[in-house]
């Protein structure tokens, strides 16, 4: 008998097992993180959490592709989201498919996190997030399992030649019965803590590879649908994926571990608790931000300002990246850069915007800081 090489060819598979002693006083902390920032964010208004929220999905929708090495625009990704949430957040840009696909995954996921989750809404998942049905210049099946008609699914890196195998999912024969035991695992009420659950229903998930592809996003989805039921609300207010993509290395190091190893997956649950507990450490931050960009309005609110003024100001406050130029404010308000100039002077004469210590053809504009006041004149 060949030797096992993977976490689910052990006969006792999926019989996962952790020390909940090693688990439970990091488990204890991250709880104890979880209700204090849910606490502070129903103490803000309506408006407030609408923001936090809409900045945790972006968030969300950006980073989980970004593990797999796709980058998303995060002004479609925010438009998409804004759009199918209600919000009137302004200069609405429009989306790839690519872009809608991940968001509809999120949202469902997440708004829908109390329906119960069935291959049906795994395969619309899948189809969402593939809708070209190529992977690159791969073709693949959309919204079904894998069948492996193109070799065994693996999970390699390097050059063809050199490739390493990192990992060797099961083969297609085994998906039904797989996904069966996972689904009504997943849906029933399983004595377990709903965090615990999160993290080994990822584990689970992204270890089954059911798909050709998108196995890690609709993982970290599940994930996430697991977490908004530990809340009992849709409510994002912390990112899991944009942590796990600032510990990149480490997760996929922790994963490839985990899956040549033995059932007793006590080291991914301590990690993926840990991960947790510092994406809503980071959650404080993006709460922060919140603040301070409704503080600015409140500042502001008696300055008259056009909507390209409002719109442009609204993207530097949400992260814009670079220096603000007039061809940058031009191309972000779609107008000539002589409509641009006169609305930055503006902006400077009423207290909002500065000129950076550069001049010349490299002038760029920030916004006053609200710790030196905003002398705001009509």
């Amino acid at each position: 008998m060949s030797r096992r090489l993977y976490i689910h060819e052990d006969e006792s598979w999926p019989k996962l097992y952790w020390s909940r002693e090693q688990v439970a006083g990091p488990l204890a902390a991250v709880r104890l993180a979880q209700g204090r920032l849910i606490g502070h964010m129903e103490a803000l208004g309506f408006k407030l959490r609408e923001e936090a929220v809409l900045r945790t999905l972006t968030a969300d929708v950006v980073k989980t592709s970004e593990i797999e090495g796709e980058r998303l625009d995060a002004e479609q990704v925010r438009s998409s989201l804004a759009r199918r949430l209600g919000m009137d957040v302004g200069g609405l840009k429009p989306a790839d498919r690519s872009v809608e696909g991940v968001v509809e995954m999120m949202l469902d996921a997440t708004r829908r996190y109390d329906q119960p989750l069935t291959r049906e809404r795994l395969f619309a998942w899948h189809a969402a997030l593939v809708p070209t049905s190529r992977s690159g210049m791969r073709p693949i099946t959309a919204g079904a399992w894998r069948d492996d008609s193109t070799g065994p699914m693996q999970v390699v890196s390097g050059p063809v030649g050199r490739a390493r195998v990192h990992f060797g999912a099961p083969i297609a024969a085994r998906l039904e019965r797989e996904m069966g035991l996972f689904l009504e695992w997943f849906n029933a009420g399983v004595a377990i803590d709903p965090l615990l659950k999160a993290a080994l229903a990822h584990l689970w998930l992204v270890t089954v590879h059911p798909f050709d592809d998108g196995n890690g996003r609709i993982a970290r989805a599940i994930a996430d649908l697991a977490l908004a039921r530990s809340e009992n609300s849709p409510e994002r207010f912390y990112s899991m994926s944009a942590q796990i993509r600032s510990e990149r290395t480490a997760y996929y190091e922790i994963l490839e571990q985990t899956q040549k190893g033995a059932l007793d997956i006590t080291p991914w649950m301590e990690w993926f608790v840990g991960c947790l507990g510092r994406a809503i450490d980071g959650a404080e931050a993006g709460l922060s931000a919140v603040l301070e960009k409704a503080r600015f309005w409140e500042r502001i609110d008696d300055v008259p300002l056009n909507e390209r003024q409002r719109m442009v100001l609204n993207r530097v406050l949400d992260g814009f990246e670079g220096k603000l130029t007039t061809s940058k404010y031009a191309k972000l308000a779609q107008c000539s850069p002589d409509t641009a100039l006169r609305d930055i002077v503006a902006l400077i004469d009423r207290g909002i915007l500065v000129r950076s210590p550069s001049g010349g053809r490299s002038t760029s504009y920030d916004l006053v800081p609200l710790r030196r006041g905003l002398d705001c004149r009509v």
